[in-house]
């Protein structure tokens, strides 16, 4: 495979991975800093993935620790593995914060099916839970969810591409420009 096949080919596999929950791409590595610049990674869904925008969908709740390290250092590497192929997609860029009352945020809302939109409705990321609650359905109100829905649009700026393999590994660094378009391409020792 040459090298724009294997940009190709990582692109369609996040792109696939958006729709089926089974593939090995569907849940990835979020890879950010908090506000003391300590490292923070933390496994997040894939929502949508555009291969000629370069760019990734995921969502979270914006009363969480990870909103607000975004919101004040917006650079992140997402990282995914799929054992199936044995291959490891790291990529580094810039992700944009798109909260409650926003177009792109309402319209990724109203994408959602209710039992996902039912998880923004309760108490925020990280507090204390009783063990007595747990497994037990709290009434919740879905406009209380959609107050804290957010959406974050990650475009890669670089995608470090890893193929395990019995012998001779691969490896591939590739570059982007604002635009989504492949700038640079090469491959480099494992």
């Amino acid at each position: 495979m040459d090298l724009p096949d294997i940009d190709a080919s990582a692109w369609a596999e996040l792109e696939t991975a958006a729709v089926d929950p089974q593939s090995g791409f569907r849940y990835l590595n979020l890879c950010s800093v908090d506000t003391e610049k300590r490292p923070q990674a933390r496994m997040i869904v894939l929502r949508a993935a555009d291969r000629s925008a370069r760019r990734l969908e995921f969502h979270t709740d914006t009363r969480s620790p990870k909103w607000l390290e975004l919101s004040a250092t917006p650079h992140v590497t997402v990282l995914g593995f799929s054992a199936e192929s044995r291959l490891q997609l790291r990529l580094q860029g810039k992700v944009e914060l798109h909260g409650p009352g926003s177009g792109a945020a309402g319209t990724a809302w109203d994408r959602l099916p209710a039992r996902t939109r039912m998880t923004y409705a309760g108490g925020p990321p990280g507090d204390e839970r009783a063990f007595e609650t747990i497994g037990v359905a709290a009434p919740a109100d879905e406009a209380e969810g959609k107050a804290r829905f957010g959406l974050l649009i990650f475009r890669a700026s670089t995608l470090d591409w890893f193929q395990l393999r019995q012998q001779d590994n691969r490896r591939a660094l590739f570059s982007y420009d604002e635009t989504g378009a492949l700038s640079s391409r090469r491959w480099v020792n494992p």
